[in-house]
């Protein structure tokens, strides 16, 4: 908020925060902006964007199976490598 002299109060607007960060962005990026702020997004896009985050349930054994995931990952577990998976199946 500014006080009766313009001073800022602690507090940055979000036109503030755009100001900073558009110098910052690529081509890319302020195009991508730029579109969503003109309503002209790709409408795939759009769909995801829209698309909600789950649209069934995760069943008890499917989160048991995430939770055994994130304890290895915590015990520091031995992983495999993106890339060997894909040699593995002929992905590469």
């Amino acid at each position: 908020m500014k006080g009766a002299a313009g001073a800022n109060l602690g507090y940055v607007t979000a036109k503030e925060k755009l100001l900073e960060r558009v110098p910052k962005w690529s081509e890319r990026e302020a195009e991508v902006a730029l579109r969503a702020v003109e309503g002209d997004v790709d409408p795939v896009i759009r769909r995801f964007e829209d698309a909600p985050l789950e649209d069934e349930e995760i069943s008890a054994e499917e989160e048991a199976a995430v939770q055994e995931a994130r304890d290895e990952l915590a015990a520091d577990a031995p992983t495999i490598p993106h890339e060997e998976i894909k040699r593995e199946f002929g992905l590469d």
